[in-house]
């Protein structure tokens, strides 16, 4: 049973792949796969999108930050100007936090100008890999229209393939019809002639083949004895009867 099981399941298997493979088009399998590298391409964009507009937003805190920087130091100069040195150190130390943060921001913007730059020659490979891609499926997509175009043909020119042996067998199955009902029809004929039937006028009177012959040989019988009868009054001289005319039998009564 084990050896059976297996080997049911390598048919079903076989059997299935070969399904499988009737109904996939090579057509629609590469338009898929065109359709998933479009996908990819589409993130690759939206990603350098997101790096781009991150950067401008630390961009504009920088320039921000800039701002309050410049401030700052003229402020301190105010202070200092004014005799107050402990407020122009206080702008002074807030202006050195600035800068370190335009440090930390600087080098944020970089690495982000990095992941664009990254991004764009991704964007630039995947563009022309994809339009390599486009070409040989259209190419591949027209050799395979035309391949099936000729199989069919060829198929259809010598009778082999799938559809045509179907409509071999319904050609094979109508002559068999055909062959049989004319043996039939050749059949009753000859049972026809030959008397095996019985006469469909005689069917319902209870009367089978034996009953109609002794029938007929009762009704030959009857009529030969009243010949018979007939000859020998005849030689009797015996005249025969006469009715007597319509107006006498009136009268006697």
């Amino acid at each position: 049973m084990p050896g059976l099981t297996g080997r049911f399941s390598t048919l079903v298997k076989s059997k299935v792949s070969s399904a499988l493979d009737r109904a996939e088009d090579p057509g629609e399998t590469l338009d898929y796969s065109y359709e998933k590298q479009l996908e990819l391409l589409q993130n690759v964009k939206s990603g350098i999108a997101e790096v781009v507009t991150s950067k401008k937003r630390l961009q504009m805190q920088e320039a921000t930050l800039r701002e309050q920087a410049t401030k700052l130091e003229g402020q301190a100069r105010q202070a200092l100007a004014a005799g107050n040195e402990d407020l122009s150190r206080a702008a002074l130390q807030r202006k050195q936090a600035i800068e370190g943060e335009l440090g930390s921001l600087d080098q944020q913007v970089s690495e982000l100008e990095h992941q664009q730059e990254q991004l764009t020659d991704n964007e630039h490979k995947l563009q022309v890999k994809l339009e390599a891609f486009r070409t040989q499926k259209e190419v591949m997509k027209a050799q395979y229209s035309a391949a099936d175009a000729q199989v069919q043909i060829s198929e259809a020119a010598t009778g082999v393939g799938e559809q045509m042996a179907d409509v071999g067998l319904a050609m094979q199955r109508a002559m068999e019809k055909t062959e049989n009902m004319k043996a039939r029809a050749d059949a009753v004929g000859e049972l026809e002639q030959a008397g095996t039937f019985e006469d469909l006028t005689q069917l319902g009177t209870g009367q089978d083949d034996l009953d109609r012959q002794l029938e007929q040989v009762t009704s030959a019988s009857d009529v030969d004895a009243e010949l018979e009868k007939m000859k020998a009054e005849l030689g009797s001289g015996a005249a025969p009867q006469q009715l007597p005319p319509a107006g006498e039998g009136q009268a006697a009564q």
